[in-house]
């Protein structure tokens, strides 16, 4: 692996857990800001507010009297995603993508009651899912019909573009590639992939999965190299806006492409991971170092010509 041990982490520009949690989430993001991205329900408002794309919200559930509505809510929907407004993780989001008579199909075939659906929707508000376990809200969104594109590099789940901002620049991406490993869901810690992406060309550039380096997606079979990302510039557009509605210096914005309505955000974090470093082959801390020689206040469009003429892989080599 290209870290080996701490002098070279130091010499690479690693950056660490502890040196994240007190320097750039510590100071750089105020905590009366946290509601607006560890709240989704708050994070589709406030995007919505500033014309950024988001899944459509088709309701939610707030107490457990409401379930009793449930089957009317879903029933002129064929797809559809629910999950918690507060959890983390992937955890507690329940993706439908067809019904067959009163069955609801997930993405891996399996069939699922309406029953079902009303005690993972209770167990939703009881807070089962959600950060520290408190009453949460679910929410039904819209199902994202992703960009075919990922077609070959994805497995039964939508996979999703995590874009790491710094002082509102976009300073590092991979995309998240769904395995069987993740159940289809793009969570690195459950199996799935993490693909370094060139800032400059939404190019892949190298592939991990469970920290370890591969060259195929290991369920499709299909090789990272010859992944593109389209619509990269205005990916990096849409994420560097969410710096303008949240305020936070160091955080993550996770991107969907959805094959008629383009890049839509689906949340927003104020405490990534760490991860991305090693899909991408590079220290955080670097591009954080020459971030910090440029003014925050510039716009959107001014931060994102930065990052692709000072980020790309030709550019670092």
């Amino acid at each position: 692996m290209w870290f080996a041990n701490p002098f070279k982490l130091k010499k690479q520009g690693v950056l660490g857990m502890n040196k994240r949690n007190i320097f750039y989430i510590g100071e750089h993001n105020d905590r009366k800001n946290y509601p607006l991205v560890d709240n989704k329900l708050k994070t589709k408002i406030v995007a919505k507010k500033a014309h950024i794309n988001v899944p459509e919200l088709f309701g939610t559930i707030e107490m457990q009297s409401q379930i009793k509505k449930l089957e009317e809510l879903l029933k002129p929907y064929d797809g559809f995603v629910i999950k918690p407004s507060q959890g983390s993780g992937g955890k507690g989001i329940l993706v439908i993508v067809d019904r067959k008579d009163e069955y609801f199909i997930k993405p891996s075939g399996e069939h699922i009651t309406l029953s079902e659906i009303r005690q993972h929707v209770s167990n939703t508000l009881s807070g089962l899912y959600s950060l520290g376990g408190k009453p949460d809200v679910a929410m039904v969104e819209k199902l994202v019909e992703f960009d075919p594109i990922f077609n070959k590099y994805s497995f039964e789940g939508v996979p999703d573009i995590r874009v790491i901002l710094y002082k509102g620049y976009p300073a590092m991406a991979m995309l998240r590639c769904s395995t069987k490993a993740s159940d289809g869901k793009a969570n690195l810690h459950q199996g799935a992939v993490g693909v370094g992406i060139d800032m400059a060309t939404g190019k892949a550039l190298y592939a991990v999965q469970n920290d370890q380096p591969i060259t195929k997606h290991p369920d499709t079979g299909y090789d990272f190299s010859e992944l593109a990302i389209p619509h990269w510039k205005n990916i990096l557009k849409l994420s560097a806006l969410c710096y303008d509605v949240t305020r936070l210096g160091y955080m993550g914005v996770d991107i969907v492409l959805d094959k008629k309505l383009g890049p839509l955000i689906l949340e927003m974090n104020a405490r990534p991971g760490l991860a991305i470093q090693i899909a991408n082959q590079i220290g955080a801390l670097k591009r954080f170092d020459a971030i910090d020689n440029e003014s925050p206040y510039v716009d959107a469009d001014v931060k994102v010509n930065y990052a692709i003429q000072n980020f790309g892989a030709k550019n670092e080599k």
